[in-house]
């Protein structure tokens, strides 16, 4: 685990209702060396493997440059050999109320990925910045934030399930945080993960692409949120991976946005910010991918906590 970094440098003061806070892990080791979902192609990266990690660290630097921009603080995970996909933190844990759910993958090409992210976890807790470190069920998959989306408007998460996350999962994490989740069956294979699918944005508007989800997935967000809080992702946009957004207040970072989806967040209040990651969508990942939200505090815990600092260390 490395240091806390903020966009001014030195120390941080951090305040979670104020500050964004993400984990993020720089992309030393990021190749598509197997693959997992139809997005990867192992042969086809490693006709063009040195131009395409050397685009893989730009555009990664260009996104944590943009999100320190936004006044967001940032944690960084050392990467490590042969982990590929460490590189998409947000498949790590549940987070919320600072409390950590531990994720469980799929495929056992990810599941190296586990116990290193555990140790950073514990390192967050042992700072105080995390209260506590909580593992799931044996044999119940569930990869982390990937397939549970916090919706801040709703106070609940929403749940994909099927390509990689299990329909038993839901039940667990409302027990763990005391939440209410909504479990999504997703259908198409290139949208493996919900947020690829699905993004919650701050004014409680839903950005999302209908064909990711089963009819009575389709239904159960109609039944959740308001004809005008739907925003459907066009195909092209879609393709791209434009729902993997990450949302700092009204401005949405995003790998990609055509002029159609831009009106349409435009004309309800919300500043695109496109972050090209054309080398993390061959791995079927991008800007929400690459980051794992660690201030998220509910309504709940808003009443019941007392006001905390939290203090970083000094940038690195």
């Amino acid at each position: 685990m490395n240091t806390l970094e903020h966009a001014n440098g030195g120390y941080a003061v951090i305040h979670p209702a104020t500050t964004p806070r993400f984990l993020m892990c720089p992309p030393e080791h990021f190749a598509v060396a197997y693959t997992i979902n139809p997005w990867m192609d192992p042969q086809s990266w490693a006709r063009e493997e040195g131009a395409l990690a050397l685009s893989s660290r730009r555009e990664w630097a260009a996104l944590r440059r943009d999100l320190l921009s936004l006044g967001a603080a940032i944690e960084l995970v050392d990467p490590v050999p042969g982990l590929p996909d460490l590189v998409f933190t947000a498949n790590a844990a549940v987070v919320l109320d600072c409390k950590v759910l531990l994720a469980s993958f799929r495929h056992p090409q990810r599941q190296g990925e586990e116990e290193h992210f555990a140790q950073a976890f514990n390192a967050l807790k042992a700072r105080g910045l995390i209260d506590s470190v909580t593992r799931l069920p044996d044999g119940l998959n569930l990869e982390g934030a990937g397939d549970c989306v916090w919706d801040d408007t709703r106070q609940l998460f929403w749940m994909g399930y099927g390509p990689r996350s299990d329909a038993a999962a839901p039940p667990v994490v409302a027990d763990v945080f005391g939440v209410k989740t909504v479990g999504l069956e997703l259908a198409d294979p290139r949208f493996y993960h919900l947020d690829t699918a699905l993004c919650p944005l701050p004014r409680g508007e839903i950005l999302f692409v209908p064909g990711a989800f089963t009819p009575q997935g389709r239904a159960t967000i109609h039944a959740l949120v308001e004809p005008h809080r739907r925003i459907e992702v066009p195909p092209a946009d879609a393709a791209c991976l434009a729902a993997n957004a990450v949302a700092v207040g009204d401005t949405l970072v995003m790998p990609a946005c055509s002029e159609e989806l831009r009106a349409k967040l435009a004309a309800r209040g919300y500043r695109p910010l496109v972050v090209p990651l054309p080398s993390f969508r061959r791995s079927g990942g991008s800007a929400f991918c690459l980051t794992l939200r660690l201030d998220r505090v509910s309504d709940q815990a808003e009443l019941r906590r007392p006001e905390r600092r939290q203090i970083g260390s000094r940038a690195s």
